[in-house]
Parts: structure tokens; C-alpha cells; sequence
């Protein structure tokens, strides 16, 4: 068996034996890792408490046939304030599981984990209420799904876009309208999230416009993906300030 270093964000833990932990994480260098963690579950264990959903850690692995093993733990981030907010934690419960649906097991996806560590981070340090739709829309054009918005998806016309329709690729005119109406707020929202001002929309406060915004990223998100996503997203209401 190979050894390996590696980043991971860890997704989920699901409790093998009497000690033991199966644990799903989504790393830089080797994609979406499924590994056992030996051991974990004891009370005297070192790493039993670094390896929790969500947790940013540094890993030293053993590579195996069907399930790499777990030797080496360090604890980078726990996103405390993340865990300790409903709203932020649903939030990211979300990315996680957006970002392991487009993971693959030993496939690096370098941009892709740091997206996701950032946009904890961010989430972590302001609440950013705007954020799971802006990254959400991010990762659509980081795989290559970019909306277009600068003009109607199907007919080209640069005038008004009224409405979005995913399986056509983006905004349409009035004309062309299908799929769900779009607020020139929420089309304005996606253009500044794509084309650069994403620091600014972050900055701003959650909306109607923002709420239509999330709400019509999460399902391009699901079309592409082909399901559902099972993460609760209670944050489509207006948050708490933090």
C-alpha cells in the first residue's frame, strides 16, 4: 500500500464495529477519499474529535483496495461558529454536499476544495448570508455550466431577461420566457456574482432578490446533478443578524 499527504473537508462519519469510523471527505489532490479511521470512537482516541463533519484537516493516509486507512491527523479549522449557527450551518452542510457531488474518487479538483475552504471561511468570519447562492452559481462556472446572462440563452436578443430556464443554459428574454420568472434584481445579483463583483454582493443584505437568486441557483445545481439536494435550507428565510 502507498502512503499519501493530503487536505480533506470532511463530509460525513458513519460508524463501523466498536471503535471504528468510515469517513467521507473531498481533498485537493485525490478528489472525494472514503477511508477508515481505526480506533476513533474510544475515549482515549487522539483524532476521534478532528475527524467531524465539516472539519478542514490535514491527513496522512494509507491507500487501499477498497477504503484507504486514516494514520495521521491534523486539525487546520473546526468552523465552531459555523457549527454553533443553524443558518450558517445549513448553509454549509449544502456546499458539502454540492461539492461532493461533483467530486470523483481519485480525480484532483485543486479549485474546486479551495472554493469550498474559502466559502468556509468567509461563512465562518461574516455569516455571509448571500453566500450558498453566490457559490453555488461559482461552481456551475467552475464546471463548466456558466449561465449565460448577458443576453437571452436562446435567442441571442440583449434586451430584458424575464425569466431562467436551466436546461436552456440561462436567462431568456420576454419573448423566449420559460421556465421560472427572474427579477431584474435577481438577474443583476448572478451578472455581479460572475463577472467579478462578488465581494460586493456578499457585502449586502439578504433580500427578495437574493432569496430568488439562491433559490434559482440550487436548481440549475440540481438539474446538472440530476437530484435532489437533501441538505435543509433554511436559510431561504430571511437569517438572524449575527
Amino acid at each position: 500500500m502507498a502512503q499519501y499527504r493530503d487536505e480533506g473537508v470532511v463530509i460525513r462519519t458513519i460508524r463501523i464495529g466498536e471503535a471504528d469510523r468510515i469517513v467521507t471527505m473531498v481533498s485537493p489532490e485525490h478528489g472525494k477519499i472514503r477511508a477508515v479511521a481505526k480506533g476513533v470512537r474510544k475515549t482515549k482516541s487522539r483524532i476521534g474529535g478532528r475527524l467531524e463533519p465539516l472539519s478542514h484537516v490535514a491527513l496522512l493516509c494509507w491507500q487501499g483496495r477498497e477504503l484507504d486507512v486514516v494514520t495521521q491527523v491534523e486539525l487546520i479549522d473546526a468552523f465552531r461558529p459555523v457549527r454553533e449557527d443553524l443558518q450558517r450551518l445549513s448553509a454549509a452542510m449544502t456546499m458539502l454536499e454540492i461539492v461532493e457531488q461533483f467530486s470523483l474518487e481519485n480525480h484532483p479538483m485543486p479549485e474546486l476544495f479551495t472554493m469550498l475552504v474559502r466559502a468556509l471561511e468567509t461563512l465562518e468570519r461574516t455569516g455571509a448570508p448571500m453566500l450558498l447562492g453566490a457559490f453555488c452559481w461559482k461552481v456551475l462556472a467552475l464546471e463548466g455550466f456558466s449561465p449565460v446572462v448577458s443576453a437571452c440563452a436562446r435567442c441571442g436578443d440583449g434586451g430584458e431577461l424575464v425569466a431562467f430556464d436551466a436546461a436552456e443554459g440561462g436567462f431568456l428574454c420576454r419573448r423566449c420566457r420559460r421556465g421560472q420568472a427572474a427579477s431584474p434584481g435577481a438577474v443583476d445579483l448572478v451578472r455581479r456574482v460572475l463577472g467579478g463583483g462578488l465581494s460586493g454582493v456578499l457585502s449586502e443584505p439578504f433580500g427578495p432578490a437574493a432569496q430568488e437568486m439562491e433559490h434559482l441557483a440550487t436548481t440549475a445545481i440540481e438539474l446538472h446533478l440530476d437530484r435532489r439536494l437533501r441538505s435543509t435550507r433554511h436559510h431561504l428565510a430571511e437569517p438572524n443578524a449575527s
